[in-house]
């Protein structure tokens, strides 16, 4: 491998690790109250016949840092990261930027709001946005003549 093979490797390794965290936007005419970096967690979204599954990836934050609320039709996920540097060590390089993370979805109609389920271990925020039962699928039956 030559030098600019591995220059155009490691470019193509920045590129990917600045679009796994993308910094959250502030909103017009507001500020954020933390002078501290926050990211939009990268979601995977499945759709099963009875619930929507929100998968997110926030690590660092754990069951006592998440935030979930449901307001008017929108849902808002805020992580908090405590990144505290250990007891008697000091950070000499970081290649992973700490910040906390938050990311807002709008829901329809068809999201039973009262039925909504998170969990997270690991880092993983496993959300549950199960159907209302008047958008549930089911089969009709075709009766002849």
């Amino acid at each position: 491998m030559n030098a600019n093979s591995r220059n155009q490797c490691c470019d193509v390794r920045n590129e990917a690790k600045n679009a796994d965290k993308q910094e959250s936007t502030t909103p017009e005419g507001t500020e954020r109250t933390k002078a501290r970096k926050v990211y939009v967690p990268l979601v995977d979204i499945v759709e099963t016949g009875e619930a929507l599954l929100l998968v997110a990836d926030m690590p660092g934050v754990d069951e006592n840092g998440i935030d979930v609320t449901v307001e008017k039709n929108v849902l808002t996920v805020k992580g908090v990261v405590s990144g505290e540097t250990p007891e008697g060590y000091k950070l000499s390089y970081e290649e992973y930027g700490i910040g906390d993370y938050e990311r807002s979805f709008t829901l329809t109609n068809e999201i039973d709001r009262n039925g909504i389920t998170a969990t997270i271990k690991d880092g993983i925020l496993k959300l549950s946005l199960p159907l209302a039962k008047e958008a549930t699928s089911r089969k009709i039956a075709v009766a002849a003549g």
